[in-house]
């Protein structure tokens, strides 16, 4: 196996305005974030007539479509979310929390671990943004935000409330002039925090729990990089949705199982993470299950993970901590590492997993697992040498 010499890095101006997308570093990481928004299925709620019995796990995640008209991800389903602005920092969201809820924290408890150490992004230009809230509370107002932007689903809650509620959370009724709101904050994401003080209403960042961190692995240069944080949020009864149609073209409401299915009869196409992490939610017989497992998750590490791509002799392998082949080394930040060998040949050889195959350019995917999961978290449902065929091509 060898890793070719890595290209030299395409550097970005740093943004000086108060809003704009967020981007460090040479390599033009974004920053990101974005929510698994599952939803309690007893009966038919307001997002639908054409639903179905409840699934097998008892609870649905809403999934969106983007238009095939995207540079990133066209025609995939994915989870609501979108990239970091200068807006979500902003220090006029200080006195929209007070005085129920003070910085640093915003009553949000505990504060988090440190970040894993590898990998380390170029270092951050955004210094001279004005970042009057930690990371974790910006992100969370960003995937809140971003999740209006995109489904017109309100994750919101009332000034006046205290603390956080320990059951699933509710999502706000739409208000009249929502199309109006929506348009704004699209042009202008600091009309969000002006949208929040119209309704007397805080980003219910409280109902948002940390599930993971994704990298995006380099495959070739010039592609676009993120760096995002993935919530999962609880809700007790599906909201109405409202995709943009510009960005978002549908939306589905899908059990993790339904999901799956989707993808391998064709209906749908996901990218390697969201796939991941679906297949994760399968572990979870009801919504009361996964809630409680957030809450308990709230005390350990989040996994951040960058997927290490191996181009082999007829496919691509990415490669997550734990495998056996993983190299913690910042090379891989803009790099790939490759083998003549074929991808069957490389799966015989090894016996420590954590990699998810992509077979030829079809799309074609198989988990493997044989590594114990830190941090408390779940592997994929079945895990262990699980074998999905998949065979279209994805969007064109």
């Amino acid at each position: 196996m060898r890793a070719p010499a890595a290209p030299e890095p395409e550097g970005r101006k740093p943004s000086n305005a108060m809003s704009g997308p967020l981007r460090s570093g040479p390599s033009g990481w974004r920053r990101a974030a974005s929510v698994l928004l599952t939803a309690g299925w007893k009966h038919r709620g307001p997002a639908g007539p054409s639903l179905s019995p409840p699934p097998a796990e008892g609870f649905r995640l809403l999934l969106l479509q983007r238009s095939k008209g995207q540079g990133f991800l066209p025609g995939a389903h994915v989870f609501p979310g979108g990239i970091l602005d200068a807006a979500d920092y902003s220090a006029d969201w200080l006195s929209l929390f007070a005085p129920h809820h003070q910085p640093p924290r915003f009553s949000l408890n505990p504060s988090p671990p440190p970040r894993s150490p590898f990998p380390v992004l170029p270092a951050d230009r955004t210094h001279a943004v004005d970042r009057a809230l930690p990371d974790d509370v910006a992100l969370r107002i960003c995937a809140i935000r971003e999740t209006f932007e995109e489904a017109g689903v309100l994750l919101l809650r009332p000034r006046a409330s205290l603390a956080a509620a320990p059951e699933p959370a509710r999502a706000l009724p739409p208000p009249a002039g929502l199309a109006a709101w929506r348009a704004q904050v699209h042009r202008d994401p600091r009309q969000f925090l002006r949208f929040c003080e119209h309704l007397d209403c805080t980003p219910d960042i409280w109902a948002l729990h940390d599930w993971s961190v994704w990298l995006t692995p380099f495959i070739q240069r010039g592609g676009r990089r993120y760096d995002t944080t993935f919530f999962l949020c609880c809700l007790s009864e599906p909201p109405p949705v409202y995709p943009d149609l510009a960005e978002v073209v549908g939306c589905k409401w899908s059990s993790p199982s339904e999901a799956t299915e989707s993808f391998v009869s064709k209906e749908i196409w996901l990218a390697p993470p969201q796939f991941y992490e679906i297949r994760r939610l399968e572990n979870f017989a009801s919504l009361s299950d996964l809630h409680k497992f957030c809450l308990d998750l709230a005390l350990e590490e989040v996994e951040r993970w960058l997927p290490i791509s191996l181009l082999t002799a007829d496919g691509r392998i990415q490669l997550l901590p734990g495998d056996e082949l993983y190299l913690e080394d910042s090379d891989f930040l803009e790099n790939v590492l490759t083998t003549e060998k074929k991808t069957e040949e490389i799966m015989k050889e090894g016996r420590k997993f954590h990699r998810l195959v992509i077979h030829s350019l079809n799309h074609v995917y198989s988990i493997h697992v044989t590594v114990q999961s830190k941090n408390k978290h779940v592997f994929p449902k079945n895990y262990v040498k699980m074998e999905l065929l998949h065979s279209w091509k994805g969007p064109q």
